[in-house]
């Protein structure tokens, strides 16, 4: 399995400007690429290598590595939407490979740009110094608020899966962003005081439309999404080690593009603003790591269902948290009797979910 390591660049001035040079070059090269992609209508790299190599070394002045790896990227892009030309910002990430990068032990990387190879100090962390030393597949260079970062591809390790004697269900929502089998419940609540918060400070910043205000909202756009992955990286790992400990798989609810028709009016924005299908592939790819089963279960009728009786009825569901059984009167939190549904739909062994990791740089969250 592959996993994903961001590691932080630490260059001089100069060793800045060099990068910033070469990755807007690099992307008017992809778009370059792009175009001659889309008038030719392929997405073979080998055909679009030899239709442009020559003219994008020669106009762009990109290394021979580079230039490849350029047109990988376009033919990559071309190739999972035909119908359009793909597009390239001027700061899109860069890519590189063993050839054009080099690691310099655990403090230092070398990488070539247009002024020819950098040694760049790096700044890791015990999280990523403890997984860099891995084979590195890929590295593509990142630039975000004005800092470089490097998204490194590395082999990991998967353990081999325990045979499981239980099932823990776990219902993704909104009031309550998961609630186990258990009875555990990972809440909302403080969740939504920071979307709130931070709401209404993007409009006071919008509406005065100042340039001091337009940067503070490109900071604040950052730091709502390192929240939303800080805290479901929390909850990710407190249901994985629980279900480590106690060996049980994990089932979830095989929610494939989940939109509005399935989520009431009122939590719409709610839902929209959290990040569910990030938080079921930290559970599926932090349970691969430790070994952890995870089935995926049908999800219709789990919150209608009684637990007790099996009677299924949509007037079981009295409001977003409450559940009482017309029939056998069994009452309880509705969200915990979907979780109960789903932990016993899955069959034992189930299948296991094989994504690509994302591990982001912050892990730790408070949320009530």
């Amino acid at each position: 399995m592959q996993q994903t390591v961001m590691v932080k660049l630490a260059p001089s001035e100069e060793q800045f400007q060099s990068l910033l040079h070469t990755m807007e070059r690099f992307n008017e090269a992809c778009n370059y690429v792009a175009q001659t992609a889309f008038d030719i209508q392929t997405a073979n790299k080998f055909r679009l290598q030899k239709a442009v190599y020559r003219n994008v070394r020669k106009r762009f002045g990109l290394a021979a590595q580079l230039t490849i790896r350029a047109i990988s990227k376009v033919a990559e892009a071309y190739k999972r939407n035909r119908s359009i030309k793909p597009t390239f910002k001027p700061h899109s990430a860069v890519i590189y490979d063993q050839r054009i990068l080099a690691w310099k032990g655990l403090d230092r990387v070398s990488i070539l740009s247009l002024e020819g190879r950098l040694i760049i100090p790096i700044r890791i962390g015990t999280y990523q110094e403890a997984r860099i030393d891995r084979k590195v597949r890929q590295s593509d260079l990142i630039l975000r608020n004005d800092i470089f970062y490097l998204a490194v591809v590395v082999d990991a390790p998967e353990a081999t899966p325990d045979d499981p004697t239980g099932t823990i269900g776990v219902d993704l929502g909104v009031v309550n962003l998961a609630v186990d089998s258990d009875g555990e419940f990972y809440s909302g609540e403080g969740v939504d005081n920071v979307r709130e918060k931070i709401d209404t400070l993007k409009a006071s910043l919008q509406s005065k439309g100042t340039p001091s205000a337009r940067k503070h909202l490109k900071r604040l756009a950052g730091r709502e999404s390192r929240f939303r992955r800080s805290v479901n990286h929390t909850i990710s790992k407190r249901l994985v080690t629980k279900a480590k400990d106690t060996h049980r798989q994990i089932a979830l609810e095989d929610l494939k593009g989940i939109g509005d028709s399935t989520v009431r009016h009122s939590q719409r924005r709610r839902h929209k603003s959290w990040a569910f299908s990030q938080l079921r592939s930290f559970i599926e790819y932090k349970a691969k790591i430790a070994g952890v089963l995870v089935a995926l279960i049908d999800p219709h009728n789990t919150s209608r269902a009684c637990p007790s009786c099996g009677f299924v009825s949509k007037s079981n569901r009295k409001s977003q948290s409450q559940f009482l059984c017309q029939q056998c009167g069994f009452a309880s939190n509705a969200d915990l009797v979907g979780a109960t549904n789903i932990s016993r739909r899955a069959p034992v062994n189930g299948p296991i979910v094989s994504p690509r990791l994302w591990v982001g740089q912050g892990q730790a969250a408070c949320f009530s």
